[in-house]
Order: structure tokens, then sequence, then C-alpha cells
């Protein structure tokens, strides 16, 4: 495939819903900076396409390794045309009263203060560079529309997460980025994969439920990179047709 000459940046993307959307922005010749916290499996997805790609081990809740990150992106391709802000945590199921502070700051560090740093830094480099602009696309939720029970961090996260990507969305009218947000539910990942075995529903009932193949958020992502600036998706959904999700389950 041969490049277009964009450049995307991807965090989480070693694994899961971060690794499809790499394979499919690579499918269709985009460069990709590759970046999360373990080199190995940034390194698997970087040897399918050695030209094209960048694999820089980063820390998303430390601004200094964000900055470093979209430095060499930029070293790199000269340009950063997309980010995909993907990188996340969930917590295990526990009641509010339960919840250990320090694994109530790890989600919000992650989910939400990673999630702004690398926004902070797409900004500053979409906004310098000729031509300007860009697009940024934030991994929500379905937890950014309705919480499982007993995941007061990760729905907190993800309810901030869509204030994060109104405001940008606002603030980068007037330098030409467009930022939207994909909410995912039950995408077949290891993070999604106990939802096939039974996880709690609102009425107390313990059930399994419906998943999708990952490939086709790889694909959503896709479609939403290739719109033209003058267009946005500010919120993009989908899920496996018959999650209970939409209606009384």
């Amino acid at each position: 495939m041969a490049s277009k000459g964009k450049t995307a940046v991807i965090t989480g993307a070693g694994t899961g819903i971060g690794r499809a959307a790499a394979q499919a922005l690579l499918g269709d010749g985009w460069n990709v900076v590759l970046a999360g916290r373990r080199p190995e499996p940034l390194a698997e997805v970087a040897a399918t396409a050695k030209d094209a790609t960048l694999a820089v081990p980063t820390d998303a809740t430390d601004p200094a390794s964000v900055r470093a990150l979209f430095d060499a992106a930029v070293d790199r391709f000269g340009r950063v045309d997309l980010l995909f802000n993907n990188a996340g945590m969930s917590a295990q199921a526990v009641p509010i009263d339960e919840m250990p502070i320090e694994l109530w700051k790890s989600v919000v560090d992650i989910n939400l203060n990673g999630m702004f740093y690398c926004m902070q830094q797409a900004f500053r480099v979409m906004k310098a560079q000729n031509p300007r602009g860009g697009r940024i696309i934030n991994n929500g939720s379905i937890s950014a529309h309705a919480p499982r029970p007993m995941s007061i961090a990760y729905t907190a996260t993800k309810h901030a997460v869509t204030g994060l990507t109104k405001t940008a969305a606002l603030d980068g009218r007037a330098h030409d980025i467009a930022v939207g947000q994909i909410d995912i539910g039950n995408a077949v990942t290891e993070l999604a994969a106990r939802m096939a075995k039974g996880v709690p529903q609102a009425n107390g009932e313990i059930k399994p439920e419906p998943l999708m193949d990952v490939g086709i958020v790889g694909q959503s992502v896709l479609y939403m990179a290739n719109l033209p600036l003058e267009a946005n998706v500010l919120f993009h959904t989908v899920m496996a047709t018959k999650m209970p999700f939409v209606g009384r389950g």
C-alpha cells in the first residue's frame, strides 16, 4: 500500500482496540506512531510495516513522556494528522465504599489525565504545522453514556472524556482541528473477554453478553480518520448488536 503521507499517533497501540486501529490505518497507507507502556507488543505491530511505523514506549500519565512521543512523531514523519487517544484501563467491580483510593487515582490518571496530556500535545503540534490542523479521536465507551454496576472510577472517567471531547471540538475550530469520540461496546479484546463468561447486570443478575470482532472498531476509526477536516463525527457508537445497552436489555 502506497503511503498517503498522513501520520497517526495511537496510544495503547500494542494490543486490543489500539492494535486493530493501527492495522486498519496501516492497511490504508497511513504512517503510524505506536505508543504504549510495553515495548514488546509495539514492536510486534511495527514489524508488520517497518517503513510506515515508529514504536515509542510511552507512559501516558507522564506529561514529559507524552511530549517526547509527539516530538518523535514529528521528527520521523514531519507532522501529525491524527491522534487516536486510546490508552486507558478498567478496574475490578467494587462497591463505592470499598474502592481503594490508589486504584481510583490510577484510573483517573490514565483515563482522564493521560487523555488530556495527549490532546494537549496534539493541539500544540497541529496548530503549528503547515498545513495546519488535524483530527483527534478519543476512545470513550458505552460507559460514557451508562454505567455498569460497581464501576464508579471507570464510568466517571469515561463521562469526563465526553467533556474533553466537546470542549476540544469547540476550541479546535479556530485551528482546523476536528475532535470526535468513539464509544465502543463489547469488542473482543483481552479487556472485554470476561463479558462472554458473565458480568453483573443492573438487576443484579450475572449474564454473558454478546461481543463483536475488534476489527470492526479498527474500520470505524479508519472511517472517522479519513473524513476531510470540514466534516467531523462528534460521537460514533459501535457495539455488539445484541448487547444489553439500548432499552432494557
